[in-house]
């Protein structure tokens, strides 16, 4: 198994692409911890991967609520050896409807949350740690009405090469995971009817080389690659996984 022993803190673990990112590293050996907003997902996240798991309700956007997560995590674990920053929110607004409130809370949790996420873990973080952001294929394209997302989700990648020069010295890698368009449980709360949401995957699909929408296993089975020994040349990078979005 390629994560044996080793101890990890996913953020936004409770369902969707963290969810299977935990389900992933528990599977090749790792125990994890998660951080959720929802109880009931959490709960739910919790039965699934098993004993041993450690979960905490909090939001990134809260720094005490960060603070408690790795509190449990340092005392179920010792330390932390992974570390996966996943938590997010979506959301679109044209340029002319954007409210304050509306740009505040999405950088909160998308860069905020992401950067002080990696600083309150710092204390636990071993030598030779893996450190992965998770941001998104959108950081390099225009899309009208995802100005506001796609600028947090840039500002994440530019944090990881300026966190990969900074945490060097301890070994500590540090890698972005881009993924395309993920069929994950957010199409659920677009507030849309099910046949609105069938035709919306549908358009989207026809945007995508590979001509099909990403399943959260596959971006899972990436970030197993970037926390093991397999990328051990590897920090500073962006690895897509996209179906070929925004790369051909």
């Amino acid at each position: 198994m390629k994560l044996e022993s080793k101890h990890a803190a996913i953020t936004g673990g409770n369902s969707g692409i963290g969810l299977a990112i935990a389900r992933a590293f528990r599977n090749e050996g790792a125990e994890v911890a998660i951080l959720g907003r929802d109880g009931a997902t959490l709960k739910d996240a919790v039965a699934e991967l098993g004993p041993g798991t450690v979960a905490t309700q909090g939001d990134v956007s809260n720094l005490a609520d960060l603070d408690r997560f790795f509190v449990d995590a340092g005392q179920a674990f010792g330390g932390l050896d992974l570390l996966v920053v996943n938590a997010g929110v979506y959301s679109a607004s044209a340029l002319d409807e954007t409210t304050p409130e509306f740009f505040d809370r999405m950088s909160a949790v998308n860069f905020r949350g992401a950067f002080f996420t990696v600083q309150r873990a710092l204390p636990l973080l071993r030598e030779s740690a893996s450190v992965i952001l998770v941001t998104s294929t959108i950081n390099e394209s225009g899309v009208p009405g995802l100005a506001v997302y796609a600028a947090t989700k840039a500002a994440v990648r530019s944090l990881a090469r300026g966190l990969a020069a900074e945490l060097m010295p301890r070994k500590i890698r540090v890698n972005a995971l881009s993924p395309g368009i993920i069929d994950t449980p957010i199409f659920g709360r677009l507030g849309m009817e099910d046949q609105q949401v069938e035709g919306l995957k549908s358009d989207l699909e026809d945007q995508v080389p590979m001509g099909r929408l990403g399943t959260p296993d596959e971006i899972a089975r990436a970030a197993v690659f970037l926390a093991s020994d397999d990328s051990s040349y590897m920090t500073g990078c962006e690895l897509p996984v996209s179906g070929g979005l925004g790369q051909i």
